[in-house]
């Protein structure tokens, strides 16, 4: 029986990409934010906790989709998917490798479970879907896991609701614990934290929220579920809605958790930047020495 084992968070900072690319990543500025995942790369590669594969929770930035079409959850089920073209080239990282088997079985069961996924079977993925896998994998000539890439639409309003979201996370658990094949799933969620990119509140970055956002996901996330749409805006910014894509991580992993490791840091280009991994309290193996919170100075403050 396949099992969601893990949770992980990240967020797919594309300068992040350009750090890597332009030899960047050891530098003043650039460089705690790569320490900062050294521990999650580490961890990953030890015996056990390398996934077979990774639900991966992204959102597309008009690269698969435009305003002609704007899945509100989709799903890829194809062999593999390109890096895309987003006006520079395609990043120079592997093609992400599918799992079609249990991308097929996945969608069939949220859709059964009433979640109308849309069903991709050729999609680029953009730097939502690659930046994360950069960030845990480093560059190598191949990713070492398959991937399930799976857009979710924050760009364009209405997004869906975090309860939704926490919702489509359990159906997930449950799509994978009812798949035949012995696998070891990860689910990530990626995105956030606070952010905004335009207009007067360009810059905004709220730590005071997102270390809340933090704490409430792993310890009470059905209230956090109930969080609306404004209050997202508000303090964390335009983009800080990405955060619901988090709770899709959260659901996946059943009632209780353990925080083997977090790591928060400002700024990363005009970003906060989050990444934890989670376990299934029955399930989850020894917390990292030390968990991490690298504070810089924000940009801006949250609205009054």
């Amino acid at each position: 029986m396949a099992r969601v084992t893990t949770g992980i968070t990240s967020s797919h900072i594309p300068a992040l990409g350009a750090a890597i690319q332009t030899g960047k990543t050891g530098d003043d500025y650039w460089g705690p934010v790569f320490d900062g995942y050294k521990a999650i790369k580490d961890w990953i590669k030890q015996p056990g906790n390398m996934p077979d594969v990774v639900v991966l929770v992204y959102n597309d930035h008009a690269s698969a989709f435009d305003m002609n079409c704007i899945p509100t959850f989709a799903i890829g089920c194809a062999e593999s998917f390109k890096p895309a073209d987003e006006g520079w080239g395609p990043r120079p990282v592997p093609d992400v490798i599918g799992h079609p088997d249990l991308a097929w079985h996945i969608a069939q069961s949220l859709i059964l479970d009433d979640f109308d996924m849309c069903i991709f079977n050729q999609m680029d993925v953009d730097h939502g879907c690659t930046i994360p896998l950069s960030m845990m994998f480093g560059e190598p000539e191949e990713w070492p896991c398959k991937v399930i890439p799976l857009p979710v639409n924050v760009v364009t309003y209405p997004p869906p609701s975090g309860a939704r979201c926490f919702a489509l996370g359990d159906s997930i658990k449950a799509a994978v614990e009812s798949f035949p094949e012995d696998l070891n799933v990860h689910v990530w969620g990626t995105g956030g934290m606070s952010h905004q990119l335009q207009g007067p509140r360009a810059g905004l970055i709220n730590k005071e929220f997102d270390l809340n956002f933090i704490d409430k996901l792993i310890n009470d996330p059905e209230t956090l579920a109930k969080m609306p749409h404004i209050e997202y805006l508000r303090e964390a910014g335009s983009e800080g809605i990405e955060l619901v894509m988090w709770l899709i991580m959260r659901g996946a992993l059943g009632d209780k958790v353990k925080d083997l490791y977090n790591f928060y840091h400002i700024p990363a280009s005009n970003t906060a930047l989050g990444a934890l991994i989670l376990q299934p309290e029955e399930t989850a193996g020894e917390a990292l020495d030390p968990r991490v919170v690298h504070s810089g100075h924000s940009l801006a403050t949250a609205a009054e």
